[in-house]
């Protein structure tokens, strides 16, 4: 069975209600029977002292304003501990995607943060983590978010083992550098045609560069009834989206970790579309 990381410390108030969603699927999977929850320890901030602005994580790990409220939420002790829970999260998912082939991590609020700053309800980047506590291993981000990872973008020119390739409809300050590569799908004029192009062209970039670890930033903001969502990407193409990636993924024997992103559309359909995503994930690893 899939294995999938999560706590009840990974919950907190916050007005986009991100974190009670997680909560919501976290439930659904066990009620389906579509994961085993994997419950992680926290991680010790050490570890985002050595990754991030060492006054970055010492004022969030106090509430100091403006650096511990950057990324959007107020702050808050629970909030600061469900911040920590889910970079432990991280970590264990990555160990379990390496010995299982593939895992989860009911997640999200990673790809906006960068070296000094949080952003766009992201306060650390767990993607950029794993690649630091990996320094021997070639980490590939897969962000299909609807929003450019730009503080993902960041960190490849701090960490030479990472790579970003990021689709979106919304550049969100996305700028290409050093093994960190945007590509554009316009929200009203493109197609999913065009999208699966290039997603194609994003698998090349996995197997040209060896990768040891793909990490996949499942994003559904990118959903046709989403506030930030593209007119032609409806709930079937976001399922074939995740099935492409999870095919690749097995067929070239890659391990993957996959996080949830994005998504601001009525509560009920948001926790569904995440939930395709573990049901693609199934279907493409765990059916007969």
């Amino acid at each position: 069975m899939l294995k999938a990381c999560y706590s009840e410390r990974y919950f907190a108030p916050t007005l986009s209600r991100s974190m009670e969603k997680l909560t919501a699927i976290a439930n659904q999977l066990t009620v389906r029977q579509l994961a085993e929850l994997v419950e992680p320890t926290g991680i010790h901030p050490d570890l985002l002292r050595q990754l991030h602005q060492p006054a970055l994580v010492d004022a969030f790990l106090v509430g100091e304003k403006p650096l511990a409220t950057l990324q959007g939420f107020q702050w808050s002790e629970q909030l600061r501990d469900a911040v920590l829970a889910i970079h432990g999260g991280q970590l264990l998912a990555a160990n379990l995607a390496f010995e299982y082939g593939i895992a989860a991590n009911i997640a999200q609020g990673f790809h906006h943060a960068g070296y000094d700053y949080g952003s766009g309800y992201c306060t650390f980047n767990g993607l950029a983590l794993i690649a630091q506590q990996y320094a021997h291993k070639r980490v590939f981000v897969l962000d299909c978010d609807q929003h450019g990872g730009n503080g993902t973008a960041d960190f490849c020119e701090r960490l030479t083992n990472l790579f970003n390739f990021t689709i979106y409809g919304l550049r969100f300050g996305h700028v290409d550098g050093t093994r960190s590569l945007g590509r554009l799908v316009h929200r009203d004029h493109g197609s999913f045609a065009q999208y699966c192009q290039v997603l194609e062209e994003g698998f090349s970039h996995v197997l040209d560069w060896q990768t040891d670890l793909l990490i996949y930033q499942a994003g559904v903001d990118c959903h046709q009834a989403d506030p930030f969502g593209s007119a032609w990407f409806d709930t079937t193409s976001l399922y074939e989206r995740d099935k492409m990636v999870f095919e690749f993924a097995k067929r070239h024997n890659i391990p993957i970790l996959f996080v949830l992103a994005g998504g601001y559309q009525a509560f009920h359909q948001l926790v569904e579309l995440h939930i395709n995503t573990f049901i693609a994930a199934n279907q493409v690893y765990f059916s007969a």
